[in-house]
């Protein structure tokens, strides 16, 4: 299946069967995807809960609880659950730790392209800290890219899945101690194949026309 033909088959999951587990390379591989996703200027301003445990199934799906309880089997029924986080503030220290990993990793050629990224990004992460005050928004951003990443990506494993906004995410935050982390839950993806039960897997996709979404020059 090439990344065209993922794009056209994946759809959101609405029922899973929970007899069916994911592989541990499949999950080693999942785990890789969103580790390596694009984010503005490198930023990664995330963090990832994985469940594949009952237990942690259950512990995310006490966000559904209440309002969101239509979401409930879709957490406890599938093979692994991912919850997106993204951090709520980006400070200095961050930045400049962000930048020793990059150099560990090989990305300066020299100590000018070094301090040209340190300078570059930083400006960035100032205009959005200080400048338009949305920063923690922007990370935000980052996350939902990353999220895109996996839907994609996890298509084209043959593997289905289903993101979800409906939960409450001072719960979740609560569970795992997020907000003292410096965190904020705000996309819950739960992963596995879907079940004969799923209405959604039967039915076409629907789309804008091409005509409608593009403005070509």
């Amino acid at each position: 299946m090439n990344i065209l033909q993922a794009s056209q088959s994946r759809y959101s999951t609405k029922a899973f069967d929970a007899s069916r587990k994911l592989s541990e390379q499949q999950v080693a591989d999942l785990k890789e995807l969103v580790r390596m996703s694009a984010s503005s200027v490198n930023s990664q301003p995330w963090h990832f809960i994985l469940a594949g445990s009952d237990e942690g199934k259950t512990r995310i799906a006490k966000a559904t609880q209440g309002g969101f309880s239509f979401n409930e089997r879709k957490i406890l029924d599938a093979s692994h659950v991912m919850v997106f986080c993204a951090k709520t503030s980006i400070d200095d220290a961050y930045l400049l730790s962000l930048l020793e990993n990059e150099d560990k990793d090989g990305r300066f050629a020299n100590e000018e392209a070094k301090a040209g990224m340190h300078g570059g990004r930083s400006y960035f992460v100032n205009l959005h800290r200080e400048t338009l005050n949305d920063a923690e928004h922007w990370m935000q951003k980052q996350v939902y890219l990353n999220v895109g990443t996996l839907l994609l990506g996890a298509a084209a494993m043959g593997i289905d899945a289903v993101p979800i906004e409906g939960f409450d995410a001072q719960v979740l935050n609560e569970e795992f101690g997020l907000t003292e982390k410096g965190f904020n839950s705000v996309v819950i993806v739960p992963l596995g194949f879907h079940s004969e039960d799923d209405f959604n897997a039967k039915l076409p996709k629907s789309r804008w026309p091409a005509e409608a979404v593009f403005t070509e020059l």
